[in-house]
């Protein structure tokens, strides 16, 4: 008999024998890890298993396997995709073939504190040690809308992976690290290939988020040129994305904001051109590909506020805009409306001293200050010295507090409590703010006698 046929021949017995004494159920969770499960290099089982040191995670697969005889969980989805790329896992999810009805029971069985942070659609948030450890059941979609889905739980892993958006994001593994993969997402991360799982348009219709999350792996993971078919597909349904909230958009723009090749979307010209039809308030992003050696070093380092600014900033009311239809904290808005003010005012590049930017140290705040030297220095060509010394000035120095009280004007001066005192204490504030935090007695007599 020939060494197929012997295969063969030994499959069919196997699977035979199998029905006969253990049942179907048993049959398919076999030969899913009979087609799907692969053996993988060194480096891909010692990162599990420092995760597995490293993290309580082991406690979660424990307590999912001692809910069942059938029970079974993977990690999916970023924390595999990390692991293979030998990126830094930022953050653990997992997937189970039980209902979160079912994981809560698991959780509460072995004294694991969790919350229901998803739940309509299976997610359970496990925290141990301040450790976040998202759990979703496995699911499949029933119907979608480009912005909602509806699903249906479900304990088919195939299934599961089919409903995910790329190959690269549906590799499942197992607490040592072997990988469960229907796709071959392995192979396309590793040939920098971005393969949607299934028919492209219909992917994207299901979650027009998608058109954004293709960016961000695009931009770091290809090593090719863009598929023709891919990009034109995305152009013929960027009108889907009106369709997402503000927040998930946001959200999802600032994940690709933040992931280590984002700046690559200057040169790409596919994908300026798809981020500027989503987010046409970023009117500055192609600024970006012209940064000084500074603000690239200090890119990563910087928040997603601060980035934003640089993008809507032009001395219009774009900003106005961009606030009006995404929804930020007002603490948030009142830093990019203050930078948009400092832009448009006269404030020229021999203004930036020590001494003039006192004022705004003490009157706006520290965050406010750095903002205004920090924008300053990204939007410049090249490097000034001097704007890096200020940062170093400002980093550390105390806001000063006004020596000058009004129970001391009161007192010293005999002004009575009104609209006249507070009027001169603003006075008195204003030039000792402009005097590096200094005031003479005699400048002092002079506004109170007025």
């Amino acid at each position: 008999m020939a060494h197929g046929e012997v295969v063969s021949h030994l499959f069919l017995v196997q699977r035979s024998e199998v029905r006969i004494l253990v049942g179907q159920p048993y049959m398919n969770n076999l030969l899913d890890k009979i087609f799907f499960r692969s053996q993988n290099l060194n480096y891909v089982n010692l990162s599990f298993r420092n995760l597995k040191r490293e993290t309580e995670v082991e406690q979660i697969f424990n307590a999912i396997h001692s809910f069942s005889a059938d029970s079974t969980i993977r990690y999916v989805g970023g924390c595999v995709r990390k692991i293979i790329n030998k990126e830094k896992v930022d953050d653990i999810d997992l997937a189970v073939n039980l209902k979160p009805t079912d994981v809560c029971k698991a959780l509460n069985n072995n004294n694991i504190k969790y919350y229901e942070s998803g739940i309509e659609h299976g997610t359970i948030t496990a925290l141990i040690n301040g450790i976040k450890f998202e759990i979703t059941s496995l699911r499949k979609d029933v119907d979608t809308d480009g912005r909602h889905a509806k699903v249906e739980f479900s304990n088919n892993w195939k299934e599961d992976a089919s409903r995910r958006d790329f190959t690269i994001n549906c590799i499942y593994a197992d607490i040592e690290g072997n990988l469960f993969d229907p796709f071959n997402g392995k192979k396309d991360l590793e040939n920098g290939k971005i393969n949607f799982i299934g028919d492209v348009e219909k992917r994207i219709k299901e979650d027009y988020l998608r058109v954004l999350r293709y960016l961000r792996f695009y931009l770091n993971y290809s090593k090719d040129k863009h598929d023709p078919k891919i990009v034109r597909i995305i152009k013929k349904n960027l009108t889907g994305v009106s369709n997402i909230s503000a927040e998930r958009l946001l959200d999802e723009f600032q994940k690709l904001l933040r992931s280590d090749s984002f700046l690559k979307i200057t040169s790409d010209k596919n994908c300026l051109e798809i981020i500027s039809l989503v987010f046409p308030q970023l009117k500055n992003i192609s600024s970006f590909k012209k940064l000084n050696s500074f603000a690239k070093k200090n890119f990563d380092k910087v928040d997603f506020i601060f980035l934003l600014s640089l993008m809507i900033v032009d001395g219009t009311d774009n900003v106005d805009y961009f606030i009006y239809k995404f929804n930020i904290s007002k603490k948030d808005q009142k830093r990019i409306v203050f930078l948009n003010n400092f832009n448009s005012s006269k404030f020229s590049n021999k203004d930036f001293s020590e001494k003039n930017l006192n004022k705004i140290f003490y009157f706006s705040g520290r965050e406010a200050l750095m903002d205004v030297i920090l924008f300053k220095i990204f939007k410049s060509n090249k490097v000034d010295i001097k704007l890096i010394s200020l940062i170093d000035i400002f980093k550390n120095k105390k806001i000063p507090i006004m020596p000058l009280k009004a129970d001391l004007l009161m007192e010293k001066y005999n002004i009575p409590e009104g609209k006249e005192l507070g009027a001169k204490l603003k006075a008195i504030e204003e030039i000792w703010a402009n005097n590096n935090f200094k005031i003479s007695d005699k400048e002092v007599l002079k506004i109170v006698s007025n």
